[in-house]
């Protein structure tokens, strides 16, 4: 019995170029790896910890405390940024201490010359969280303590060693410099005009060239440790007491417009 006779050469041709031509239009292979993606590098945020209803973070973002990110402590990209809501930008004050944060945030209200001289940018935010938690509980104390509502001020600190006295007449604008008397807190010689002591022009004053410029300080001018500088001693006091001397705290950040003593009279800045 013969066997299958074979298929002619064109045919065996023909269906090789067809094989050939269907396979040119077949789609290019795709890797299945792919080499443009990356780990995204997580975005995290210091945030305030003192308000009970607000929050701010550094990126001048305020918000809720409930709708704060709770992993990154980052505040919703919809919520107010650079907001000075509740602030007087002329005492560079404000009635909230988160909005306070926030507003001083904002480049705009910041003086280039005063941000070049900071090492990095996260210096900016006023309070860090682990300095807020020191604080929270005097604040909350004492926050029914002062005479104004508008107590969460706000500037860049300088180290008082480049400070100049053209420098101190300048952030002094606005602001109306009284000698108060014996025993009375910067508080109550503001009062007592119709205004309110000012807390953060309290470390303008707090330098003996313009303790000199206002009292007679002819016993000289010492730093004290008590809680109202500055302040100029009274002649009538103790000799134990240095009169006539002036007085000055070397740190600005416990100086209060609460402070008083029988024996001195205060330096206040009120507006």
């Amino acid at each position: 019995m013969a066997g299958p006779r074979p298929l002619p050469r064109r045919i065996l041709r023909l269906a090789v170029s067809i094989a050939v031509a269907a396979f040119a239009f077949l789609p290019t292979p795709v890797s299945g790896i792919r080499k443009d993606i990356g780990f995204v590098e997580p975005i995290m945020c210091r945030s305030t910890v003192q308000g009970r209803h607000l929050i701010s973070d550094d990126n001048g973002y305020v918000c809720s405390a409930l709708s704060i990110n709770p992993w990154s402590h980052c505040c919703p990209t919809t919520a107010d940024r650079f907001s000075c809501q509740g602030c007087k930008h002329d005492l560079q004050c404000c009635n909230s201490y988160e909005y306070c944060v926030s507003c001083c945030l904002n480049p705009s209200k910041t003086k280039k010359e005063d941000v070049l001289k900071l090492k990095e940018h996260t210096q900016m935010f006023l309070i860090s969280a682990w300095e807020d938690a020191a604080i929270a509980l005097q604040v909350w104390f004492m926050e029914n303590a002062y005479a104004s509502d508008f107590h969460h001020c706000f500037s860049v600190q300088q180290n008082s060693s480049g400070s100049t006295e053209s420098s101190s007449v300048s952030k002094l604008l606005g602001i109306n410099v009284v000698v108060g008397r014996p025993g009375e807190s910067c508080s109550l010689v503001c009062k007592v005009r119709g205004q309110s002591c000012v807390p953060s022009r309290l470390s303008v004053l707090n330098k003996c060239e313009i303790l000199q410029k206002y009292m007679r300080c002819k016993s000289g001018c010492f730093h004290s440790l008590g809680p109202y500088q500055p302040a100029e001693v009274v002649v009538e006091a103790p000799t134990s007491l240095n009169p006539g001397a002036c007085l000055y705290m070397q740190m600005d950040e416990r100086l209060t417009c609460d402070g008083s003593h029988q024996h001195t009279r205060r330096l206040c800045p009120c507006a």
